[in-house]
Order: C-alpha cells, then structure tokens, then sequence
C-alpha cells in the first residue's frame, strides 16, 4: 500500500514547507505543488480563489487527482499541497476508485486567523497571494470542516518541522485516512 496524503489549508497555512518536510522523510516521494499546476496556464486563467473560476479549478484539480494518483500507484508516497478544501474532495475520491492500493490521507493545517494572516503576508515572490482579502476569505472556508474536522490540524504554535512530525504520525496511525 501506498500513501497519497493531501496538505491543505487557506494560503499562509504552511502547506508547502510542510508538505516538503513530509516528502523527504520517504525513499520514494513525490512533493506536488498544485500551485504549478495552476501556472501551467499560458492565457485564459482566472485568479483561483475568484468565483468565477470554479469550472477552471475544477478542471485542475481533476488533473492534479489523476497525477497524485500515478504517482503514488507508481510506488512512490506522493504529498500533493494546496487548496484543497472538502468541496474539491470528490476528484480524489473518484480516482482513488481506481486504485485501491493507495490510501489516501487527508489533512488541513489550520493555523488561527491572525498567525495564517501573518504567515502569508511575509511570503515573497510575484505570485504571491499576500492580499488579506482573499486569504481570509479563504482562511474561512476552513473553519467549519463538519464531518473532516478530526482532519484539522492547529499549526498556529508549530514549527513547519514539528507540524511535519506531527502530520507523519498521525498518517501512521490511519487517523487522517479518506474512506
């Protein structure tokens, strides 16, 4: 059996420190930045966090599923990070169908508001989403998780280190596994 395990989170969560911290604890890993995903996107992308974008990112994370899962049925434990909320579950689910030798895990880093706020706006770079308009809206649509809350992590007093620690644990113990 194999591992995919899905780091999300609202941006400024740490879901790709993590998520790369998770990634080389393995012999055999793949570390998927669903943010390239979106680059990829020569003309025509709509800002993913928009409403207006919802066909587009459907369509991205259909691909991004299909790739984490070739990976990881490949035999390598795949950690794809990103925005992946419970409404986007589904393109997982259904390719994870497909392969039963891969378990799916599933976790949401999920800082307090002010330390997730803090932790995005010292990000750099040009893509950088440092807004705090789209990061809290973002930031909201993780609060109330229903069902996946036992999926939710606190990370807002955590090291990237320390969460990854944490995160490999309870992977381990199947307590973060998608059914």
């Amino acid at each position: 059996m194999t591992d995919l395990v899905i780091v999300s989170g609202s941006p400024g969560s740490g879901k790709t420190t993590v998520a790369r911290h998770v990634a080389r604890r393995f012999d055999r890993s793949v570390h998927l930045h669903t943010d390239d995903f979106w680059h990829a996107i020569v003309r025509g992308a709509v800002p993913p966090y928009l409403p207006e974008a919802d066909e587009q990112n459907q369509t991205v994370v259909g691909i991004i599923a299909a790739a984490a899962f070739g990976y990881a049925a490949g035999g390598y434990t795949t950690v794809v990070d990103g925005v992946v909320g419970p409404w986007m579950l589904p393109h997982y689910r259904r390719v994870a169908a497909q392969h039963p030798e891969v378990a799916v895990h599933y976790v949401v880093l999920r800082p307090d508001q002010a330390t997730t706020l803090r932790r995005a706006q010292q990000r750099t770079g040009p893509d950088a989403l440092v807004d705090p308009g789209p990061v809290l809206a973002l930031w909201q649509q993780f609060e109330d998780l229903g069902e996946l809350g036992g999926h939710a992590l606190d990370t807002s007093d955590l090291s990237a280190e320390t969460t990854a620690d944490a995160l490999c644990r309870e992977v381990a113990l199947g307590r973060l596994r998608l059914v």
